[in-house]
């Protein structure tokens, strides 16, 4: 279950921010609506996620899996292109979440 609930709070993160692109800078009423409600959930889902991780890894994975998505996001919904190094970088930040989540004792309390 902490899995899951760390799940959700990347899921409202990246759909805040997929919604902060869409707001065009909050002009557009509903996608701003979107961010701030996407947000909200996103910290209280981080918050009881907090309960079973210890939060620099919690951050680490929540943060670094946002990162990613948005990028897919930002690449698949608004046409935003990455070069090699910016790809090479995730990759690593994905490499990262993985030895934590696989080789770290510290990764649920």
């Amino acid at each position: 279950m902490p899995y899951l609930t760390l799940a959700l709070a990347v899921l409202a993160e990246t759909i805040g921010t997929t919604a902060l692109q869409a707001s065009q800078q909050f002009t557009r009423p509903l996608p701003s609506i979107v961010v701030v409600v996407a947000y909200a959930a996103a910290f209280y889902l981080l918050g009881n996620a907090l309960k079973f991780f210890p939060v620099g890894i919690a951050y680490a994975i929540w943060s670094g899996l946002g990162i990613v998505l948005i990028a897919v996001i930002g690449f698949a919904v608004f046409g935003q292109r990455l070069d090699l190094p910016a790809i090479l970088g995730m990759a690593m930040i994905l490499g990262g979440i993985l030895v934590i989540n696989l080789f770290s004792g510290t990764a649920t309390h």
